[in-house]
Order: structure tokens, then sequence, then C-alpha cells
């Protein structure tokens, strides 16, 4: 095992899981080639299986871990209707402000965070050059058209949330599913909102995935299931490797609040660019099932057949964001610490994603130590086994401790290597990840070994490394 000295903790920026991102292939500008468009990125290889990770664990713990709650996809295109029952196209709107001198536009309420088109070092309307209209409101939805003709086509919007989708088909679920309330229904799926100032990598993109449940309880129930909601959301991200010391649960105050809300209160975590939401939790009320009723006609309400009693229910609501989970899972995860050079003595710093085992994109990378005498051959058949029940990878480029540092910025948590021994006794080495201890492991039954200590119960070790 090689001694480890950790550095500060301090350690992540912003520029530095961006470069990691681009340089390993889980994230990068979307249309690069071209220029690039503002705050659009595209997930690689790594980029796309770590996301589906993120996602996979949320339905876990929807449906795998609970019975009360079943799963929904709805179109990404609806009746515009649905957007005037909600509220979205009279009042889904920030505060917009164009600058004469530079031609930038800028949200009116975040001035004092953005930076001026030609001074980066000031914030807009801060110098003498600086021009600002008014502020004006500006719809955030994206507008197009259904029909092969724009003048004939009927609007429709790019839905800015997924949840209403699942309201609309309160209806059609309560009737196949079964439930009765308390019951949620589930749903994953990219919603789009025309950003005035997106930013910060993913943290703020103008396309985006989210992860939102709407739970239908009794009117009554509604404040118990609200607190049950909040001490579940941020358990998740904990039992997940963030440290709690970077999570923080934050009510909003009264003049924050949606007007469907009686209470909100957001999930933060501390990234590089401070204390963000990650995901809200949101007492609705009876406002979405109740506008959707007045304006399509239909009845949206629950008959308990045992009391007689009809009412609406109450949603409680946790909204999150696939993207921004994802953004906080490599932030914590993100380390970087001095080792001796592995197969050489020296000191060097090794760069390391400490990901959640779950979530990690690669659980195993095989690795031949030379490319001759039979461990190719014999590698490939460890990663063949390996690969039939974890996302396994083969890996016989450069020198093993190069390779060994490509696993480690990927976040892959065991490497296994092939080596001469492997031919004689069958068996090879088991490099973990976090403590890079090595230990000799039979190669048969090495998959089920794999995935045993993937479902193990994991604790990030960057809680006993900091203080």
């Amino acid at each position: 095992m090689a001694d480890a000295t950790p550095t500060h903790e301090d350690v992540v920026t912003m520029d530095k899981i961006v470069a990691l991102c681009k340089r390993r292939g889980f994230i990068f500008p979307s249309s690069e080639i071209y220029g690039g468009v503002g705050s659009t990125y595209d997930y690689g290889h790594y980029g796309v299986l770590l996301k589906n990770n993120v996602k996979g664990e949320w339905w876990r713990a929807m449906l795998q871990e609970r019975d009360d709650i079943v799963a929904i996809d709805s179109a990404i295109l609806q009746h515009p209707k649905v957007w005037e029952a909600s509220g979205h196209l009279a009042g889904f709107t920030d505060p917009l402000v164009d600058c004469r001198t530079c031609k930038q536009r800028f949200r009116a309420d975040h001035l004092a965070e953005l930076q001026c088109g030609r001074k980066p070092s000031r914030h807009p309307g801060e110098t003498d050059e600086c021009d600002l209209t008014q502020a004006r409101d500006f719809n955030l939805m994206f507008e197009t058209t259904i029909g092969p003709v724009k003048e004939s086509g009927a609007t429709a919007y790019l839905r800015p949330e997924t949840a209403q989708g699942i309201f609309i088909n309160f209806k059609n679920v309560l009737q196949f599913s079964r439930k009765r309330p308390p019951f949620g229904i589930a749903q994953v799926g990219k919603s789009f909102r025309n950003e005035i100032t997106p930013g910060n990598f993913i943290f703020r993109t103008r396309e985006f995935e989210q992860m939102e449940m709407e739970y239908f309880v009794p009117p009554a129930e509604a404040p118990k299931w609200f607190e049950h909601w909040l001490a579940e959301r941020e358990r998740w991200y904990v039992d997940l490797g963030i440290r709690p010391g970077h999570l923080r649960l934050r009510a909003h105050e009264p003049e924050e609040l949606s007007h469907y809300s009686s209470r909100t209160s957001d999930v933060e975590y501390l990234f590089p660019i401070g204390w963000q939401e990650l995901e809200g939790i949101a007492n609705r009320g009876d406002f979405d099932l109740s506008q959707h009723a007045e304006h399509s006609g239909e009845k949206l309400e629950y008959f308990d057949q045992g009391s007689g009693e009809r009412y609406v229910p109450h949603v409680i609501e946790p909204a999150a964001g696939a993207d921004r989970a994802t953004l906080a899972f490599l932030v914590d995860a993100y380390d970087e610490e001095t080792v001796e050079r592995e197969g050489a003595g020296a000191g060097e710093t090794r760069t390391v994603l400490r990901l959640h085992p779950r979530l990690a994109p690669v659980k195993a990378a095989v690795l031949p130590l030379v490319n001759k005498d039979r461990q190719p051959e014999l590698a490939r058949e460890v990663h063949d086994a390996l690969r039939a029940t974890v996302q396994s990878e083969y890996d016989d480029g450069g020198a093993i401790g190069r390779r060994y540092r490509r696993q480690d910025e990927i976040g892959t948590p065991f490497c296994l290597t092939i080596d001469h021994q492997s031919l004689q006794d069958g068996t090879l080495t088991l490099r973990d990840r976090d403590s890079l201890a090595q230990e000799r492991q039979p190669i048969e039954g090495i998959a089920e070994e794999i995935e045993r200590r993937v479902l193990a119960p994991w604790r990030t070790p960057k809680l006993s490394e900091r203080p």
C-alpha cells in the first residue's frame, strides 16, 4: 500500500472539474467545432454512464425500495392549455435588461452576481459605459409549432418542467395502478428553459434533465409527508457519498415561496461557486390538480370507498436535477493527494474521483501487466466474465502506473491486474482505488466478488482525511 498525504480540502475548483470532464470524456461543450452554443453540453461515454447511474439510484430509491410510487414518462410536447392552467404562460418569467453598450442581456435581479460585458471585474450597471434598459418580463419557455406550416400550426412549448405531465395523467394512473393516497408518481426526463444568464458549467443550462416525484396525500397529512420527504431526500445524497457537512436544508422565506406553495425547502450543496440548490421539496397543496380540473373540465380527485370521502389530494414534490446531482457527485468526489508512484517509488500528485462504487461509471478495469505471454488473452477472459454483471473495462494502453492513474480519474473503484503469477496459480491483483491496497484474489468467482464489493456499504474516505 502506498503512503498518501491528502492535500487541502479546498483543492477543487470549477475549472478543475471542467478540465477533468473534458480530458476524460465526461462532458464537453456542444457543437464545439462550430464555436459552441451557450451553456449547452454533450455527455461523453463516462458522463453518460455516471448520469445514468445517478438516475438509476434515484429510480431505486423511488421504485425498488418502496411500493407506494409508480413511474411515468410523459411527452415533452403537451397541449398549450396545460401551460395556461399551470400558470406558466402568464407567470413563468424572469426580469430582463439589455445593455445598449455591450449588447448583452442580464437578469435584472442578479446584476450583483454577474459580470459586465466590457469590464468583467465590474457588475452590469456599475460603470459609466453601461447603458441598461428598463427591466421587462421575459418568458422562459421555448416556443415551437405543431404542424408542417408555421402559419397554420398550433403554438406549442417545450416543457419547462416534467411535473405537469404527472398532474395531467393523475386520473389515468389512479385507474390502472390501484393506488390510494398517500402514493407517488415519479418521472425522469428532459426540460427546457430559455434562461437569460445560464452558466457555471452544467449547473444552469437551457436543456437539462429532471428527476421529479409528485406524492399525493390526504390534505390533513400534507405537513407530515413534507417532513418525511425532507429527511428522505437529504439522506439519499449522504448515502451515495456526499459529505454531510457539504449539504444543508434551507427553508424558503415567505417572500420566496411560489404562489402554489405553503412550504418549500431546498437541499443545497456547497459547490465551488458557493451554496446552491440541488433539489427543492415543496408542499404544492391542491393547486395543480384543481387548476387542471378547472381548465379541462375533468374531475381530478380521489374517492375513498371505505369512508365515502371525496377530495382533491394535496401534493408533496421532491424535484431534483440529474445534471446538478451529477455535478455535485463529481465535485464531492474530486480529490488530489501525493502518493508514491506505483512501480517507481517517487512522489507524484494523484487526481482521483472518490465516487460511490454504485455511481462509478466503470466498476472494474482489467489490465494485463504486459501485452505478451498470454496475459492479454487471460485478461480478456476476466473482462468477459465481469461485464456480464458489472460495467467493466479492458485497458492495455501504456505503462501500468499510467493506466492506474487514468482509472483513478475516471473513478473506477477496482483495478484487476493480470501478471505472470496469474498464469501459474489462477490469481490476480485487486487494487483498491481509495486505499491503494493491493491483494491477490482468485480469478474464479472474481465477478461475484466485484459485484459484492460494489453493493457493500461504503463511506467516502474524505470524511476521515479532512478535519
